[in-house]
């Protein structure tokens, strides 16, 4: 079945993913100062701060030079793309053919790692904020979205963008793992679905393994 296939394969890569950063962190301990991980405690314990102040607690205290940071940089856009990649695949299995978008596919890795960019440039600079949304009110978008759950899928990317540039690595695979089983759950048990409905996610059948194909019929004369 392609449910089990995509649950198995979601499960192994992130507890491969989990794994990976486990060992690290036990036999370098010391990383842990130098990796864009532990934002979200920072973003719970924080006092209350001024909103138009940025936070200085959500950076990785060990880096100090230059080296360190491209190190910090690279990790956090590389954790960014790694969780955005099962986010696509989410996609890949439980769309419906009739309105399949390869182009949000590929929004779905690339946007991700650009928000994690402009999150850091921005970051305690309320002046690049706003020049930042003046130079995204002069571009002009005009790819629409199909449908609102494609919208979704960008707003979990966003996410995991933002996750990323914060130094919470750790929250943006907990986005991706929660967002991806929940649609898995939902393209299961096919809720709210109604006889004549326009689908969003492809018709769910448990026994939608490939039919095995007939022989060839046999040559005649």
């Amino acid at each position: 079945m392609r449910a089990l296939r995509l649950f198995i394969q979601l499960s192994v890569y992130y507890a491969i993913i989990v794994a990976l950063v486990l060992l690290a962190l036990r036999y370098f301990p010391n990383m842990q100062e130098y990796l864009p991980i532990g934002g979200v405690k920072e973003l719970i314990t924080q006092p209350d701060a001024n909103p138009l102040q940025g936070s200085n607690s959500i950076r990785a205290e060990g880096v100090g030079n230059f080296g360190e940071s491209l190190f910090w940089l690279t990790v956090a856009i590389v954790g960014a793309l790694l969780t955005s990649l099962p986010v696509s695949w989410v996609y890949m299995g439980v769309r419906n053919d009739d309105e399949y978008d390869q182009s949000l596919i590929n929004t779905i890795l690339i946007l991700p790692v650009v928000v994690t960019g402009i999150v850091i440039i921005v970051q305690n600079s309320l002046a690049l904020a706003f020049s930042l949304g003046g130079i995204a009110g002069a571009v002009r978008f005009k790819n629409s979205l199909k449908s609102s759950g494609d919208a979704l899928f960008i707003l979990l990317s966003i996410g995991i963008g933002l996750s990323a540039g914060i130094g919470a690595v750790e929250l943006s695979l907990m986005l991706s793992a929660a967002f991806n089983y929940c649609f898995l759950a939902l393209w299961v048990t096919e809720y709210g679905e109604r006889a004549g409905m326009k689908r969003y996610m492809s018709d769910f059948d448990p026994s939608d393994s490939p039919a095995p194909s007939s022989p060839p019929p046999p040559p005649v004369g």
